[in-house]
């Protein structure tokens, strides 16, 4: 029974975990994905705000230093969930996406709106990449085939992805791990990927075959943390990151893609949960990511940077610690 198990899964076989069940992995004490009926009903609505459509950023493309060294932090919105960190000499992208859709077809499916933040010519060469998980618009296998040809990163990514991506993108060097692993990646810097609250699938029938994560950069001058997609599942995975690593520097947390609430609640954080994390885990500063790029839910295009200011504002948090980037934005990211 337990090889059959093994086997239905296309892109990972290992012994159960308390987030693995010997054939697909789970949020423990948490939610699963929401049932296809559930997903008809929502579609069928009507509800959905119609999103202007180009909308440029008012900030220009950016085009970043080759390496910021030392305890500089500079941070880079290239769109959605891809960011530009650089520290410490070392260049990391966050879920990269430059393609103009986050869809299996090339011709349907949510469309881009606005330019990457950075074009893909002027990117300092990539050292690290990390890959979140494996839905469409945060596993771009294009892009990453443009980065092997053009940079050959390190790709970090959570257990099962590494199959996939190494399929799509032969010679590109993986390194897949699970929850609470630490990847060392240069003198004094390292990866922690750590659990989140969400699920996988690339269509119908591999839901959860691969794990999902967020990752905390370790450095010298503070930590970064990138939770990648998650819902805020009662800020149980911001109370323990809070715990394993004591603080945050900066974080990079989703604002973005959570209407309706019945429905996206268990994946996708609301501004006002975003900062609610960003308490928990005691971060100085943090970006809004992973929203004004593609359509993916129903809220207004610019809801999310209006309900975040209104959560900083009735918790008394300063504005300008955390922010809702619009691609090309840089944020210098201050000590602490």
């Amino acid at each position: 029974m337990a090889a059959r198990k093994r086997a239905a899964n296309r892109y990972y076989s290992g012994p159960p975990s308390d987030h693995f069940d010997g054939a697909l992995f789970f949020n423990p004490d948490g939610q699963p994905p929401g049932r296809f009926a559930d997903l008809l009903k929502w579609q069928l609505s009507g509800k959905r705000s119609k999103w202007p459509a180009p909308t440029p950023s008012p900030v220009p493309q950016a085009k970043p230093a080759r390496r910021i060294e030392g305890a500089a932090l500079q941070v880079t919105m290239v769109g959605h969930s891809t960011l530009l960190i650089q520290t410490a000499g070392l260049n990391i992208l966050t879920d990269p996406v430059w393609s103009l859709r986050v869809s299996p077809l090339s011709f349907a499916g949510p469309k881009r709106i606005n330019p990457p933040g950075i074009a893909f010519a002027d990117l300092p060469p990539i050292d690290v990449v990390l890959v979140s998980h494996n839905h469409y618009d945060h596993l771009d296998l294009a892009t990453l085939k443009r980065l092997k040809a053009s940079h050959d990163p390190l790709v970090i990514t959570p257990l099962g992805n590494d199959a996939l991506i190494g399929d799509a993108v032969p010679g590109m060097r993986l390194s897949a791990h699970d929850w609470n692993d630490r990847v060392e990646i240069d003198d004094g810097v390292a990866v922690h990927v750590e659990p989140v609250h969400h699920w996988s699938a690339r269509g119908a029938r591999d839901r959860r075959m691969a794990l999902w994560a967020g990752f905390v950069i370790e450095t010298p001058d503070g930590n970064v943390y990138f939770a990648g997609d998650t819902g805020f599942h009662d800020g149980i995975n911001y109370r323990l990151m809070a715990e394993k690593h004591g603080g945050f520097r900066f974080a990079i947390l989703p604002i973005g893609a959570y209407e309706p609430r019945w429905f996206m609640a268990p994946q996708h954080q609301n501004p006002a949960e975003a900062v609610h994390g960003m308490q928990l885990c005691n971060a100085a500063y943090a970006a809004g990511c992973h929203w004004g790029t593609f359509q993916l839910t129903d809220e207004p295009i610019d809801e999310p940077a209006r309900k975040l200011t209104e959560a900083l504002d009735d918790q008394g948090i300063p504005r300008q610690r955390f922010r809702a980037l619009r691609p090309g934005e840089v944020w210098d990211v201050p000590a602490i």
